[in-house]
């Protein structure tokens, strides 16, 4: 008899757990997942214009500034179109392998594999855009796109030519607010590091970054060297080498083509669009250190000279600091007088 009482407490005290565990259960199911990404209830598709404009001008950024083999230009862009559980890339992350050999040859095919594995895997992705290539620091390139309330965002990069793995872009700018769609959207764009090569200079060879960085922006303290051709430690920023416009338009059944030949430009283009005025950044002198004490010349007791010199390793740009004195002498006495 005892061991049914038992049995039966055993039984009810489960039974009660269970009862416990489906109310919890079906209390925790009935609450709200919260989110912090706004929901995009636009009724219909948009199209924009997309104006891609280079400030890379010698005045703006006079260090190392490249003017041949090759000069300052930028390569074409690459964007999508997509919802916002997609990353082209992502500022502290670390580049993918498209992103890599784009960043670093300014080659697209493993970016445009890696876009459409995604859009194929999580249907994050609507559409592809492409616009052709500035030949010079800066002039504009265009494209035209579409956006539906469900693909809101936009993402692209662009490299910086030449450069060992530097480049600019946008990551997912929202073109959709609340019930409607944004008329215009202009953004200035900074210098990016990829984290895949270890050059300081426009110019610098192939060096490979192991293990592989993040994605930083370039400053104009960081990286911190002094070799680095975006080192200006007199500016608390950089100037912006670039800015993008994305204009609502009306749509049209009308087919966009884009340009097969890149942009030439070595002027800011004239228009309503470009209201910056030429920025001068200055450029301070930058000299080597001192070379040893030559020899000391001179008659053997009386005294003599000895010589030192130093040479520019940077020359001043837009009122810098001047170049300081290259030569020194001092007096010395000289050595072994026989």
């Amino acid at each position: 008899m005892d061991i049914t009482k038992k049995a039966l407490s055993i039984f009810e005290a489960l039974y009660h757990l269970l009862v416990l565990m489906l109310t919890l259960g079906c209390s925790i199911q009935s609450m709200p997942v919260p989110t912090d990404v706004p929901m995009c209830t636009a009724p219909e598709t948009a199209q924009y214009r997309l104006t891609f404009t280079g400030k890379w001008t010698q005045a703006a950024f006079p260090k190392q500034y490249p003017v041949y083999r090759p000069p300052a230009q930028w390569s074409n862009l690459i964007g999508v179109t997509h919802s916002s559980d997609y990353h082209m890339w992502q500022r502290n992350e670390f580049a993918s392998n498209g992103v890599r050999e784009f960043a670093e040859k300014g080659e697209a095919w493993t970016l445009m594999k890696e876009v459409e594995t995604a859009g194929e895997r999580i249907q994050s992705v609507y559409g592809i855009l492409s616009a052709p290539a500035v030949v010079g620091g800066t002039g504009q390139m265009n494209t035209e796109f579409e956006v539906f309330a469900r693909h809101s965002y936009l993402s692209f990069i662009v490299r910086i030519v030449p450069s060992p793995d530097w480049f600019v872009g946008v990551d997912s700018v929202d073109l959709c607010d609340g019930d409607h769609w944004k008329d215009s959207v202009t953004l200035e764009l900074f210098p990016y590091d990829a984290g895949t090569d270890s050059g300081f200079t426009f110019s610098s060879p192939n060096f490979e970054t192991i293990p592989q960085d993040r994605i930083t922006q370039i400053t104009s303290s960081f990286p911190s060297h002094p070799a680095n051709s975006f080192f200006y430690p007199r500016l608390k920023h950089l100037p912006p080498i670039a800015k993008v416009t994305l204009t609502k338009v009306k749509k049209t059944n009308q087919i966009i083509s884009l340009p097969v030949e890149p942009t030439q430009s070595n002027l800011l283009p004239s228009g309503n669009e470009i209201e910056d005025k030429l920025i001068n950044t200055p450029l301070d002198c930058e000299a080597s250190a001192w070379s040893p004490w030559g020899l000391c010349k001179g008659k053997c007791g009386e005294s003599g000279v000895q010589h030192r010199t130093r040479y520019v390793i940077m020359h001043p740009a837009n009122n810098g600091v001047a170049c300081p004195l290259l030569e020194e002498d001092r007096k010395c006495f000289p050595d072994n007088c026989l």
